[in-house]
Parts: structure tokens; C-alpha cells; sequence
């Protein structure tokens, strides 16, 4: 698989923090057949859970967020990369940003035994467009 760079829309919403809350909120994607790119949960205080969702159709997620008992917060912007796993390719793409003075300020990733990875890159709304000629997506 060669580098693949994508723009993506994601999603924030709160939730509480109890034993099967991301399975649940998990379940309720299956139930609306709505497909996720990547999804995140992680605690915010001693009650409340943050889980960030990645879906394929924003459209459908936000039709769809009310019947699942979600509020989303407003949609935000990152970069989805995936591609073969090598030395060096991630660092290649960061040069790229910093050359441009682009300042990635969050990102995650994840490989697979196959070979390939997935990695997410946040930048800072005002250099996503710039961000976005850089990346060539």
C-alpha cells in the first residue's frame, strides 16, 4: 500500500464513566451501520468520559448522534494517514509540515501485524488548509 493522506471530520461528546460506556456508545454505531475511521475514549475527571469519533459519512453521524443519545460537539478537522510500515515514514511527514512552519500540536498511531499503520495528525485550524496543500490531499 503506498501513503495514503486523507482529510477527516471528527466529532467529540461526552459520556459517563461506567463500566460498558464504550461499548455502548459502540454498539449504538453498529446499530446506525455507521462505519468509524478511528474512534478514542478517554477519562476527563472522575465522571465523565471524552470519546472522539472518526466516521467515514459526517453526514450520517450527525443524523443519526440524537437517536444514540449522543450530543457531539461541533465537528473539528484532522488528517487520517495510513500506508506500509517503514523507519522513517512518519518522520518524512512531519518534515514536510515543518518546513512549512505547520505545527502538528496532537497525533496518534497504531500499526499492524500486517505490515501497515494508521496515524492521525491534528493541526491547529488555522493551518489545516495550508496543512492540507503540504500533505497534497
Amino acid at each position: 500500500m503506498s501513503l495514503k493522506i486523507r482529510r477527516v471530520r471528527y466529532y467529540t461528546a461526552s459520556v459517563a464513566n461506567r463500566v460498558g460506556s464504550a461499548y455502548e456508545v459502540l454498539q449504538e454505531m453498529a446499530k446506525s451501520d455507521t462505519n468509524l475511521l478511528a474512534f478514542s475514549c478517554v477519562p476527563v475527571g472522575p465522571s465523565s468520559l471524552q470519546i472522539t469519533l472518526f466516521p467515514d459519512d459526517p453526514e450520517q453521524l450527525e443524523r443519526k448522534s440524537g437517536s444514540m443519545g449522543l450530543t457531539l460537539m461541533p465537528p473539528q478537522n484532522a488528517f487520517l494517514i495510513q500506508g506500509d510500515d517503514k523507519i522513517g515514514v512518519l518522520a518524512e511527514v512531519h518534515r514536510r509540515l515543518y518546513d512549512a512552519r505547520v505545527d502538528v500540536y496532537a497525533s496518534n498511531g497504531v500499526t499492524d501485524p500486517s505490515g501497515s499503520f494508521g496515524y492521525l495528525i491534528y493541526v491547529r485550524p488555522d493551518d489545516y488548509e495550508r496543512a492540507a496543500a503540504i500533505l497534497e490531499c
